[in-house]
């Protein structure tokens, strides 16, 4: 068992909780992450600081460290050049990896809905403003409107008022009837009942709207304003900033390129989080976008079952976040009329400055593909796909190398030697 070479490509909770478990059983692993430090989205920038506020964060990678786990970071996968290979790009060159076997857990990005004006300099993912802000962008004074699904919304909302933010409105297209219930159903989850409480405190007075959702940005050379739709009434509100998306969904380029069996828009797997594809595990929002607990479990799974070892007595755990998941999902399904905010002359695809004019009556995105060049940007649809999914039901049919943008030189190298993948950072 010492011998088996285990790869994780992703390095926040699913990822972490995966590398420990199978590095603890006794296997040789190594984890890949495009980001400068290890935390994922979750939790961004905690990695030059293990204390800052995520004791969880603290715990895994002291046993990631006990376990001796090679962490690489700024590294991202390109391609898949031979079986049991993946190839990786980092700034200071690029290499294969080989593995026995793999634990995917590459997490999951916002989607973005097209609406007039949504390509304003100012008008930003919510996930991605508050990045942004951490990242240091002054934000003390500024008015932000944060809109779309989730409950990301008030978890950023709270986050950006204390960064010293005028919270001024919060706009949630699902109707109150969906979050009742969903709330209702949260009494098994008592310390998710007490985070949506922390955090609704943190932006009282602020206004959160339900079944409300913005239909236009304008401003000249940046945002100016939002125009909301509320009760069926448009309300126009001055702001300098604009976080909007709706919900999540689970980055599948990479799974996809393996071959591994997608169903409802997640990967499917076994009850040990394998793949249909032998060896190859999943775990986090690509099973099924469900938050921080899911992600844990499910990576602690993963990494037992690749080590060969036993995970029944997580099973239960895992099954109760799997239930929460799907919950979650029902209560923030976009509502139809999101569908028609985006107008004829309305830029879908943002790298081609595709238009929604240009893609009515097409049949597939493969035919949206060769006559405007959709999704064919540098961002290979990770934007406009899931806004087409949306818009006309256009799933992906395939994915092929790179799934990333890399240099020529990488992509056209034959099969390497391994262990020249080691100085890749």
């Amino acid at each position: 068992m010492s011998a088996r070479e285990v790869l994780v490509v992703g390095a926040g909770p699913a990822g972490m909780a995966a590398a420990a478990a199978v590095a603890e059983g006794g296997c040789r692993v190594r984890v890949i992450d495009e980001n400068a430090s290890a935390g994922g989205q979750i939790w961004r920038g905690y990695g030059s600081d293990p204390k800052g506020g995520a004791p969880r964060f603290a715990r895994l990678m002291q046993r990631l460290a006990a376990a001796q786990v090679e962490m690489v970071a700024g590294t991202r996968v390109v391609a898949q050049p031979a079986k049991g290979v993946l190839r990786v790009e980092g700034d200071a060159g690029s290499g294969d990896l080989s593995f026995d076997k793999l634990i995917l857990a590459t997490g999951a990005r916002e989607r973005f809905l097209p609406f007039p004006g949504w390509t304003l300099p100012g008008v930003l993912g919510t996930g991605g403003l508050q990045a942004m802000v951490k990242a240091g962008l002054p934000i003390a004074g500024k008015r932000v409107v944060l809109a779309g699904s989730g409950p990301l919304l008030l978890a950023v909302a709270a986050n950006l008022a204390k960064q010293g933010a005028e919270i001024a409105g919060i706009f949630e297209q699902a109707p109150m009837s969906r979050l009742m219930a969903f709330g209702v159903s949260l009494m098994s989850h008592p310390g998710k009942i007490v985070e949506g409480l922390r955090y609704g405190s943190a932006v009282k007075g602020a206004g959160y709207r339900t079944s409300a959702w913005v239909t236009r940005a304008d401003g000249t050379d940046r945002l100016m304003s939002v125009t909301v739709s509320i009760g069926g009434k448009a309300r126009e509100i001055g702001c300098d900033y604009l976080g909007c998306g709706f919900h999540l969904v689970p980055n599948l380029e990479l799974p996809r390129l393996l071959g591994c069996a997608t169903e409802e828009g997640f990967v499917r797997v076994d009850a040990g989080q394998q793949s249909s594809v032998e060896g190859v595990y999943c775990a986090g929002e690509l099973t099924g976008v469900g938050g921080l607990e899911k992600a844990l479990i499910e990576g602690e799974i993963a990494g037992l079952a690749a080590a060969g070892r036993s995970a029944v007595h997580l099973f239960p755990r895992r099954d109760r976040q799997m239930r929460f998941a799907r919950k979650l999902d029902e209560a923030f399904a976009l509502r139809g009329e999101l569908g028609e905010l985006a107008a004829e002359d309305t830029i879908v695809c943002r790298c081609e400055d595709v238009r929604r004019g240009a893609l009515e009556g097409m049949r597939s995105g493969r035919e949206a593909k060769l006559h405007t060049r959709c999704g064919m940007g540098p961002c290979q649809g990770r934007v406009c796909g899931p806004a087409t999914l949306f818009l006309f039901g256009w799933d992906a049919e395939s994915v092929r190398p790179p799934i990333t943008p890399a240099r020529i030189e990488t992509i056209a190298a034959d099969v390497s030697d391994v262990a020249s993948a080691q100085d890749v950072r």
